[in-house]
């Protein structure tokens, strides 16, 4: 027998999310033109930002977020290679993961591949506290870097 979804079923969300990033295909469906963040995903401008981006930027909004995050963790592994002391290589490697795992369990979480956990992702979700905290982790990595030569 099948149950229809609805708001108070514990999948609700990820089910939403899943038809949120799917109905975007390739392109998306515009900017501002997506239905689910609308209608049907709650939250939607929080922890399910990823799913919203999927739908409206499609497969190259979603590829050019990924794409972001794996610059940080690049540019964060090559301070860690050149970091003059090991405070420097120690912070350089603690805030890279912290802020590229951060977005990867957000993007987990709105993909279904990992359970609902509350985690915003970094530098998009709407949140002041998130956005200050890790703009100012960027803030250190950029000294570290300033200190590696």
């Amino acid at each position: 027998m099948h149950r229809a979804a609805t708001a108070h079923d514990p999948s609700y969300q990820a089910r939403q999310s899943k038809i949120a990033v799917g109905s975007g295909g390739p392109l998306g469906v515009g900017l501002m033109e997506g239905k689910q963040k609308i209608l049907y995903l709650p939250e939607a401008h929080t922890d399910f930002i990823y799913a919203v981006v999927g739908e409206e930027l499609g497969l190259i909004g979603t590829t050019a977020i990924l794409a972001g995050f794996l610059i940080i963790l690049w540019r964060g592994l090559q301070l860690v290679w050149t970091a003059p002391d090991a405070f420097g290589r120690y912070l350089a490697i603690g805030v890279t993961a912290t802020i590229v795992i951060q977005a990867f369990i957000n993007m987990s979480v709105v993909l279904d591949i990992a359970p609902t956990k509350g985690i915003p992702l970094p530098m998009i979700s709407s949140g002041g506290s998130s956005l200050f905290s890790t703009l100012t982790s960027l803030g250190i990595l950029l000294s570290v870097g300033e200190h590696a030569g």
